[in-house]
């Protein structure tokens, strides 16, 4: 594919993609893909909608009751880019680091960079100086804009030539006294629609992270595809949720799709569980972005006796970041009466591509390929290591295609996710004869023992419908005689004995659903699953400690 000659004048990320021919595909079949050579997202998210809607609209809440108007932000992610490129000699394509908690200041941060035309590389509050220091070498990071409360890590990193410049805090350096008396208007670049925009790293679980590059016109299109045909949002609602914008699915949900739609968010520090609860009632917020674990410990919450939180104003909830359980989805519907929107998606390819809403939702299924996607499942071919498409009912690999594609920054494993123009996401899927895709495992989730492939969610979703289970892991532990052997880790409510009779129980609950052989051999007994900052369960962690590493003792 031949690109639009780019705005950047620092060309590192063009010159790191991967060559054309290991690109997947890409889809512009909707009308609303049709974006022009010269797009810059900062413009189009922030200035086209104080546009269309104008500058007095509320945009932001930072969870304290502090509120920002569309014209208020503007204002300041233009003094930002100011301070940018005239005092911190930002050039357009450099890489610039964001770091802190969820807050408006970092979302006015991100919006200034893409206004000015660098590329926006955000990393999590929680990750530590060795961490910082890899994702820095790897995306060669000149600046750093960063929340004074996060400077620790960052420093101790100690990146070469990296410029770092806090938020928030008092002094004449901070970013905040440097925009006072800025201009309040800036002209963003012209970037070109296929200029980088932004380089997220995966959460993976082991091994090197990878960087996953994306265009100026792929931070629109996730908001023209999922957003617009499946979550439909409307300028009066509220947007919430605990993904951090670290994380791709906190970026879409929190930033993206709310400017986009002409609507506000609350942007949470702190956004467990409990504090989305309160958030819900205080801010009348309408949709909603989180993990279905954390749909679980909510459900825990509601059902204690003189509970006060008030769930009215919901109207869309969103649940991604891993497989779904049929017994939350009904229980979240008969516990509050809305349906949840099911999804995947993948930081390779920006957001969700699979999902439904409303009528079209199927308790058990993540959905169908979201308008401007296509998927299929697929295995391998023959002797020459092909891939062909496999019958409706049969087990095999998702493969997805749309108008975002992965593009790993100069990574061999580009070759392993785009095979034949599409992205394999390595997932296990079964592909509905309606059309409904129906999530199966992780690839590597699969345990394979005495000749039997059994799915791990399979069984944990087994044991998450026992009423005394909170949550549920299912692993495989490396066996002589069986190949693997299945093992479940158990958090059970309070109260209830962490013994051999409970495991008995448990075992005895699943064989009534599944076959004996997907039955655990072992259960443990747990405080907590191992989670991400986002509630994706680590079960790498597990399998380390099955495999005798004991990272969780």
């Amino acid at each position: 594919m031949e690109l639009t000659p780019s705005a950047h004048q620092d060309t590192f990320a063009r010159d790191h993609l991967p060559p054309p021919e290991q690109w997947p595909r890409l889809l512009f079949d909707l009308p609303s893909l049709a974006y022009p050579d010269r797009l810059n997202c900062g413009r189009e998210l922030l200035d086209r909608t104080v546009d269309r809607f104008g500058a007095g609209r509320e945009v932001f809440r930072d969870g304290e009751g502090g509120a920002w108007t569309y014209g208020e932000l503007r204002e300041r992610v233009d003094r930002i880019a100011h301070v940018l490129t005239e005092d911190l000699g930002v050039l357009p394509g450099n890489r610039v680091l964001l770091r802190g908690p969820t807050t408006p200041w970092l979302a006015a941060c991100w919006l200034a960079v893409m206004k000015a035309g660098a590329i926006a590389v955000t990393v999590l509050a929680q990750q530590r100086a060795r961490e910082l220091a890899v994702m820095c070498e790897m995306a060669r990071c000149s600046h750093a804009l960063c929340d004074w409360r996060a400077l620790d890590e960052l420093v101790r990193a100690e990146v070469p030539g990296l410029r770092i410049t806090p938020f928030g805090g008092e002094g004449p350096e901070d970013l905040l006294s440097l925009a006072i008396g800025k201009p309040d208007r800036y002209e963003a670049v012209q970037t070109a629609a296929d200029d980088v925009a932004l380089i997220a790293f995966t959460s993976g679980t082991t091994g090197r992270p990878k960087g996953c590059m994306h265009f100026h016109r792929d931070v629109l299109a996730i908001a023209d595809t999922f957003s617009a045909h499946v979550l439909r949002p409307e300028p009066d609602d509220v947007f919430a949720g605990s993904p951090p914008l670290g994380f791709t699915f906190g970026l879409g949900g929190l930033v993206v799709f709310p400017l986009r739609a002409g609507a506000r968010a609350v942007l949470l520090e702190q956004a467990g569980p409990q504090q989305l609860l309160t958030a819900i009632g205080r801010h009348r917020v309408s949709v909603l972005f989180t993990a279905p674990t954390a749909y679980r410990v909510m459900l825990d919450e509601l059902a204690k006796p003189g509970h006060d939180h008030d769930l009215g104003s919901l109207r869309r909830c969103v649940s991604a970041g891993e497989n779904l359980p049929a017994a939350t989805w009904e229980a979240w519907r008969e516990r509050t009466g809305l349906e949840l929107i099911n999804g995947i998606g993948a930081t390779e390819l920006l957001h969700i591509f699979i999902s439904a809403a409303d009528g079209a939702i199927r308790p058990g299924t993540t959905g169908r390929p979201v308008p401007g996607w296509q998927a299929r499942i697929v295995g391998p071919g023959g002797e020459d290591g092909e891939l062909k498409e496999l019958p409706d009912g049969e087990e095999g690999l998702l493969a997805v295609r749309g108008p975002v594609g992965c593009r790993y920054l100069a990574d061999p494993r580009q070759s392993e996710y785009v095979r034949d123009g599409w992205n394999l996401t390595g997932d296990t899927y079964v592909r509905e004869p309606d059309g409904y895709f129906r999530y199966v495992s992780r690839a590597d989730d699969m345990i394979i023992s005495a000749g039997y492939n059994i799915a791990g969610p399979q069984v944990e979703e087994a044991l998450l419908a026992h009423p005394d289970v909170v949550e549920a892991a299912v692993v495989g532990r490396p066996d002589e005689v069986r190949g693997q052997v299945v093992v479940a880790y158990a958090v059970v409510r309070d109260g209830v004995p962490r013994d051999g009779s409970t495991a008995a129980a448990l075992r005895a609950f699943v064989r009534d659903r599944l076959a004996p052989y997907k039955s655990p051999r072992e259960i443990v007994f747990l405080d907590a699953l191992p989670r991400t900052a986002t509630g994706k369960l680590q079960r790498f962690r597990l399998r380390d400690d099955e495999a005798g590493a004991g990272p969780l003792k």
